[in-house]
């Protein structure tokens, strides 16, 4: 008996979707939904953070670093959360956060057959460095001192997962969308990703620095106590 070939917009266009349901909602609803929330994170933060917190008025540039963190808080437990837990039944379902997804993949199909690479990187990016986003934006509002090392391990997460998201697509030959096309590759799959590359190299650079500076002044006190010994 011949497999029935269900209709959808997904590259390759072979691809076999058994259970495939079209989205109900449009393109333009899906981002706005998905930019509004991440605004409204964003404001928040950037209200938040502009009190006079434990460790004094904090500086712009590690204001924007922190609505950054909360943003990626939202994205990774919400968004990406949704998709680690529902990646089976995404296709077929309606919810909104599925045809999210299911818009997404246009600029990627390997979310909507639940490809196991996207499976198991979307489930360590949810449940370790969404949470761990959020931590990272409290240690700083309380000045604790472990906030630059949090920093570090969510920044070297997320630039670790996202040169394994574009390299193993390039190894496909980015089979996976159409290639060139403006919204579904250029948006979707390179800059809608791209970020979680160049803004952690940013901030492993800015960790890299302060944990070294904090270093040396410890490293300077041990000098200075052997001296009076």
């Amino acid at each position: 008996m011949m497999e029935t070939r269900v209709p959808h917009p997904y590259w390759p266009r072979d691809l076999s979707i058994p259970h495939y349901v079209a989205n109900d909602r449009s393109m333009s609803e899906i981002l706005v939904f998905l930019f509004s929330v991440s605004g409204a994170f964003l404001v928040a933060t950037w209200l938040i953070t502009g009190r006079q917190g434990a460790g004094g008025r904090l500086g712009v540039g590690r204001r924007l670093a922190l609505c950054w963190f909360a943003v990626c808080g939202f994205i990774h437990g919400v968004i990406e959360g949704w998709f680690s837990l529902y990646y089976d039944i995404i296709p077929a379902d309606q919810s909104f956060l599925s045809q999210l997804w299911k818009e997404y993949s246009k600029g990627d199909s390997r979310y909507v057959i639940a490809d196991n690479f996207t499976v198991c990187m979307e489930t360590v990016t949810a449940w370790l460095w969404g949470p761990l986003s959020f931590w990272t934006v409290f240690a700083f509002l309380t000045n604790r001192p472990y906030r630059f090392i949090l920093q570090l391990i969510v920044s070297l997460g997320q630039l670790y997962g996202a040169v394994l998201y574009f390299y193993t697509e390039h190894r496909d030959g980015y089979a996976h969308s159409e290639l060139g096309h403006p919204i579904y590759f250029w948006f979707y799959f390179v800059f809608m990703n791209i970020l979680w590359i160049i803004i952690p190299l940013l901030l492993i650079t800015d960790s890299w620095r302060q944990l070294s500076s904090a270093q040396i002044h410890t490293d300077s006190r041990g000098a200075q106590k052997k001296k009076r010994k």
